[in-house]
């Protein structure tokens, strides 16, 4: 008999085969990490109805190495094992496409055999797939059911969890059909599939699907089907492919089942992983932490003898539905906080049907929502008002400890923070699409374990070696946290680690603290994730300081809009228009999604109605469906985002002289292509652009990327070359350029390598241009020297098309003077925005990146959202020019920054002006843009403020941040 054992990350495969290589037993089971327990309970078995026989066994698998070494039996690499049993089973077998737990393979079989493999990132695995259906608060098989009955699909991250949670829960909260999120989780999984692992190989021939997820989610499987536009085979046993090979593999080594089950269950290892101190030191320590913290409580009144008005807060938060009824004095009468189940407006009614009920001698007469659900429990219920949450959990913690100085909330996928300087919100600090560090990762954890979260922070206060996990994200910490567990470490540890990894987290990644104990002296610390003491005991030994926590911590933005629900009312006295019990009792509540013809943006809006004629739209980029009234006093002549956009879409192509010739509309064609349009136009060429950015754009290029790291822009570029390929050109014109356009604004005048150097990527990896079914003129050319460029356009051109010199040295006068046109346009567009910004007393924003930032698909419409909060908006080159060069403290050789420098120094010196940065996620060089925008901001009362974008399309959180920063600087009247 021979025994394969594929020890997985989360899952234990065995597979016994007799002597004619027949499967004479197989068994699949879940090891939540404990190993060797789970090897003996699947081998037990065997000995029943096997009997005490020699056997060969055989281990492979991500998890099975340690285990091989320890007990000394053999190991087969589990690429090399599944090469096995395809050959042995399916021999005409192309590609394979495997996924696991936290594992995705792609085997290339053939003459050019390559396997291509996840890293760190478990993004697009079955773990993936675990964490967004416990969004959904559904298991795997209910995942592929109502994916099965989907009508329609939403744009979802794809790179790994923590990123699609900032797509999945706005989603939810805003009323989306789970049928559809289902469904748009699965094809997020492909999407991950052939982007990040084929990397520009193509798929094609007969492919095979193996793994869990593939074997038990058809709808995932006619999802990978129709986006590679073939049928795959999910073989018989395609759960144990691996188990197989590793069986079938040539090896030499008999020992008796009894022995290896003795050995199995004898096994040992030693503590190998790095521990810090523990949280407390004994006992003591840990009751007069408790007793210290016991003393910061919220004044309370008895709800059951309380008569008369009282005011309502509501947090519709990622995860939870937080509730605080308070009366006239502001003492918290009645409160709740519950998980949403991913259905915010049911538990909203549940709570208000019950509390109405119970309590009929407490009038609400006022009430106020925030966080994600905030729009929507306020149009479902006709609540007031509603309040960005930021400014909620300031009210609170300022009401409860006047001379605070800084707040930090650790919510379920949010960290909010906030500097205090006199009474007044002087900086804002807001996790971005991670939500590491957040109560959702512990949470995550804690279940992945077995345990509740209660139990866990119990299980963290009495660790005795703490591990030492850093302060890596969900995905990275999966592997971190199983790795602890095999080399030892108890599951108190790993919660104890857990614990302060989430406080490092804020700390050093949203805070980005040098020096924890220069925060503040008056710390107020709030949300859920602080009634967990392992965090809180962390976050103060890692301050060094002692902090406050008050005894409703995770109600801290519920009772801070309750405070405004009645401040507001001693100002105004309007009659409650919150729903009555009676109101209740005909409640309904519908959804439906409709794709929006208003302008080209086509927007995805969901509809959300209620009774009464009350409804809320969300999705939407402006505000042009939703509120036309609104569209009308907020024109699109007061973002230059929206001026550049039409302006490049006014160049009209020219009479085809020499051909068609096509550029693409991405990364350094967002500001070269006046000059470039100008030119080959003059040169006789008829221009083909391609089409602005969608979704579409990607996914058409997607099969073609050959790095999931690089940034969007860059990977929508694929996209724009396949589209102009289709559209059936005679050439493609994109030049390698390491020299951006010279302004002496720096002391070089460098592109970034992307931009730079992408063309040459796309030669090698695009299949028309590799095997060069159309022409692709990709030769080094700069803009940055005038006397040059004719001479060298020339040599390229001629390499082509029979171009004179004379020619080609007037299209490049052309293209220069359509260049300078285009840039003084912008220029004279940001001074008409700036007059006509303070006619009407807006705020104007300069929204600062890169030229390329404003293409609709990569900012996602955060210029128009802008709009919609009443504000103009600039870019960083409208403005740049209106400042002298100055050395800064970091090399300053791209010609980017220096914009972005420049403009941020302007900024400081205008009161009615703030800056908002976009980075991308894959932009290494963002980072030093980043610190030093900072730096020059912060010499000055500027608040610093940050977006990222990447393919995370919802702009959920971007707004609360927007909202927040018009807040902290008084404008929260015009929201």
């Amino acid at each position: 008999m021979k025994i394969g054992l594929d020890v997985g990350s989360t899952t234990m495969k065995c597979v016994v085969l007799d002597e004619q290589q027949r499967v004479v037993h197989r068994a699949y089971r879940r090891h939540y990490s404990q190993i060797p327990q789970t090897a003996v309970q699947m081998l037990t078995p065997l000995l029943q109805t096997l009997g005490d026989q020699q056997i060969s066994a055989t281990l492979s698998g991500s998890a099975g190495m340690g285990l091989s070494q320890q007990l000394h039996l053999p190991f087969v690499q589990e690429v090399y094992a599944t090469r096995i049993a395809i050959q042995h089973y399916l021999p005409s077998t192309d590609v394979v496409i495997e996924l696991g737990g936290e594992d995705a393979k792609i085997l290339f079989l053939g003459k050019n055999m390559e396997v291509r493999m996840n890293g760190t990132c478990a993004g697009g695995t079955g773990s993936f797939i675990d964490q967004m259906a416990s969004l959904l608060h559904i298991d795997q098989e209910q995942l592929d059911t109502l994916a099965q009955q989907a009508k329609q699909s939403y744009t979802i991250a794809s790179r790994c969890g923590v990123f699609a949670k900032s797509d999945v829960q706005p989603l939810i909260n805003q009323g989306a059909e789970k049928e559809d999120i289902a469904l748009s989780v699965l094809q997020s999984v492909v999407n991950q599939t052939i982007a990040g692992l084929a990397q520009g190989r193509p798929i094609k021939g007969q492919v095979v699907y193996l793994g869990g997820p593939l074997t038990f989610l058809s709808s995932l499987r006619k999802a990978f089907d129709q986006t590679l536009g073939q049928e795959g085979i999910c073989p018989e046993n395609s759960l144990y492919f691996v188990a197989l090979g590793t069986a079938l593999a040539k090896v030499e080594h008999y020992l008796s089942l009894s022995d290896l089950v003795y050995q199995l269950e004898h096994y040992h290892m030693d503590k190998a992983f790095t521990s810090i101190p523990p949280l407390f030191e004994d006992i003591g320590q840990l009751e007069a932490f408790r007793a210290r913290h016991d003393l910061a409580k919220l004044p309370k009144a008895d709800a059951l003898s309380y008569s008369g008005q009282a005011f309502l807060g509501v947090d519709a938060g990622s995860t939870t539905v937080k509730a605080c009824v308070i009366d006239t004095e502001g003492k918290l009468l009645y409160s709740r906080y519950q998980q949403n189940n991913g259905n915010p407006v049911q538990a909203v009614k549940e709570f208000l049907t019950s509390f109405l009920t119970t309590y009929p001698n407490i009038q609400i007469i006022k009430a106020c929502s925030t966080g994600y659900g905030e729009l929507l429990i306020k149009n479902a219920f006709d609540f007031e008002y509603s309040l960005v949450e930021t400014m909620a959990h300031y009210k609170s913690a300022h009401t409860f400890l006047n001379e605070v100085d800084f707040i930090i909330d650790i919510g379920g996928q949010d960290i909010k923070c906030f500097k205090i300087e006199n009474g007044v919100i002087d900086d804002i600090f807001l996790n971005e699409a991670c939500s590491s560090g957040c109560g959702s990762f512990l949470q995550t954890f804690s279940n992945a374990l077995g345990y509740s979260p209660e139990e866990a922070a119990q299980l963290a206060l009495t660790a005795q070696n703490p591990v030492d996990l850093g302060s890596r994200c969900t995905v990275f910490m999966n592997s971190s946290v199983k790795q602890a567990q095999k080399d030892g470490a108890s599951v108190a540890d790993i919660f104890a680690g857990l614990a302060i990894s989430v406080v490092k987290n804020a700390l050093y990644k949203v805070i980005r603290s040098t020096d924890p104990s220069l925060l503040g002296r008056h710390i107020v610390v709030q949300g859920g994730t602080f009634l967990n003491d392992a965090v809180l005991r962390s976050f103060e030994m890692e301050l060094g300081c002692e902090v406050i926590r008050i005894d409703e911590a995770g109600l801290m933005g519920a009772y801070g809009c309750a405070l405004y629900a009645r401040e507001q009312h001693d100002n105004d006295h309007k009659a409650s228009t919150t729903l009555s019990l009676a109101q209740l009792s005909s409640f309904s509540h519908r959804t439906r999604t409709v794709h929006c013809k208003g302008c080209t943006n086509t927007c995805l809006l969901t509809i959300n109605s209620f009774d009464g004629e009350r409804k809320l739209v969300s999705g939407n980029k402006c505000d042009r469906i939703v509120r036309p009234e609104s569209f009308v006093s907020n024109p699109q002549n007061l973002n230059v985002y929206a001026f550049k956009q039409q302006y490049l879409a006014s160049l009209q192509p020219g009479k085809n002289k020499r051909g068609k010739i096509g550029l693409p509309l991405q990364l350094s064609f967002y500001e070269q292509l006046p000059f470039w349009h100008a030119c080959l136009s003059s040169l006789g060429f008829e221009v083909v652009v391609s089409k602005p950015s969608t979704r579409n754009t990607y996914l058409k290029g997607q099969s073609t990327i050959s790095s999931d790291t690089i940034c969007y822009p860059a990977k929508l570029m694929n996209g724009h070359i396949q589209e102009l390929i289709d559209e059936g050109v005679d050439a493609i014109f994109y030049p390698c350029s390491s020299y951006n356009l010279k302004e002496e604004k720096g002391d070089n005048h460098f592109n970034c390598p992307v931009v730079a150097y992408y063309p040459e990527v796309l030669r090698h990896n695009i299949p028309a241009l590799l095997e060069q079914k159309v022409l692709f003129i990709n030769d080094y050319l700069s803009l940055a020297d005038e006397r040059f460029l004719p001479n060298r356009l020339h040599t390229v051109l001629g390499e082509h098309y029979h171009v004179t010199k004379a020619e080609v040295k007037k299209a490049c006068k052309d293209g220069y003077e359509a260049l300078s046109c285009y840039q003084m346009a912008v220029r004279t567009q940001g001074g008409i925005i700036i007059e006509e910004a303070r006619r009407r007393n807006w705020p104007i924003m300069v929204l600062a990146g890169r030229p390329y930032h404003i293409d609709g698909e990569v900012n996602h419409g955060i210029d128009s959202l802008l709009l919609q909060c009443g504000c103009a908006v600039l870019s960083e080159d409208s403005i740049s020019h209106l400042v002298q060069k100055q050395t800064r403290t970091v090399l300053n050789q791209w010609t980017y920054h220096a914009r972005m420098y420049d403009a941020a120094r302007y900024v400081t010196t205008q009161p009615d002006m703030q800056i908002i940065q976009l980075v991308s996620f894959g932009c290494g060089l963002d980072a030093v843009t980043s610190d030093e925008i900072r730096d020059i901001l912060r010499r000055t009362d500027k608040i610093y403020t940050q977006i990222k974008i990447d393919e995370i399309a919802n702009l959920g959180a971007v707004k609360i941040r927007i909202r927040s920063l018009l807040a902290a600087l008084g404008e929260s009247s015009s929201l």
